[in-house]
């Protein structure tokens, strides 16, 4: 039976045809791979940046600082508290004192203008200016106690003043030299955020939601390197064959670790 050349060399270039058409899928994925290793890479910086945004030095002493100020001021209120207890007894105290002192002088106004009247009348203005003058005295001994108690607080807030001034200072450059720190990381995650919309959009829409899934599931990783016998995402050794099996497949199949389920693409190991 003989064989039709014209038949033969069109089913001979059908499947040229076929398995260049494989040979630009397979190509197609494992760019799309490199795309995904590329893409994670970003997806890590940006994980870092945020990370070293979060744990700046000088938030960290910002915070420092404000917590001291706020011990401080809590400390400042109760001082003041103290302080505006006594100074309200002492004003009390010298109400009282004044007003004695109208009335002793009244008294002894009525003792001098009254020099005729009964001696009985004149002891009873005398007793009661003495007994006025005792009770000043009291009163006197007692706003001096108070004075020397508002003294250590005086002091005390004083220092505790000039405490919070240098600390708010402290505060204040801190503030500054923190959000200084923020916009430089802010300006990289920027660069990142672009380079990232850039390799997302090169990547085919299943392998790009997969990706994302497991990024989500599995702590901002979702795809890693197969290096040797090891991932680089949970950084366990594959078996032997399984490792084999992956590197024997076509160029550009998606496979997952075994042990974390994230996509593992295989890469040549480090050179020396």
């Amino acid at each position: 039976m003989s064989t039709d050349p014209t038949r033969a060399a069109g089913a001979e270039q059908a499947a040229g045809a076929e398995e260049a058409a494989g040979a630009e899928q397979a190509a197609r994925q494992g760019s799309a791979l490199e795309v995904l290793l590329l893409l994670q890479d970003i997806d890590t910086a940006i994980s870092q940046l945020e990370h070293r945004k979060a744990a700046l030095a000088e938030r960290q002493e910002l915070a420092r600082v404000s917590a001291v100020l706020g011990d401080l001021e809590k400390r400042m209120e109760e001082a003041q508290a103290s302080r505006a207890e006594l100074a309200s007894r002492q004003r009390a105290i010298e109400a009282e004192i004044s007003t004695v002192d109208a009335r002793r002088e009244a008294l002894e106004q009525r003792m001098y203008t009254a020099r005729g009247a009964p001696s009985r009348d004149l002891q009873a203005m005398d007793d009661e200016i003495r007994h006025l003058r005792e009770r000043k005295g009291r009163m006197e001994d007692e706003e001096l106690e108070l004075m020397v108690a508002i003294e250590p607080l005086d002091a005390a807030l004083a220092e505790l003043d000039a405490q919070s001034t240098r600390l708010r200072s402290d505060a204040a450059r801190l503030a500054g030299a923190l959000a200084e720190a923020e916009a430089e990381i802010d300006a990289q995650l920027a660069a990142k955020a672009m380079a990232r919309a850039s390799e997302a959009a090169a990547l085919p829409g299943e392998l790009r939601s997969r990706y994302e899934a497991l990024r989500a599931r599995l702590g901002g990783t979702g795809a890693a390197r197969l290096v040797g016998n090891r991932c680089s995402g949970c950084h366990l050794e594959l078996p032997s064959m399984e490792v084999d099996r992956i590197r024997h497949l076509p160029g550009g199949t998606v496979v997952t670790c075994e042990q974390c389920g994230r996509i593992l693409v295989p890469v040549a190991p480090p050179a020396g």
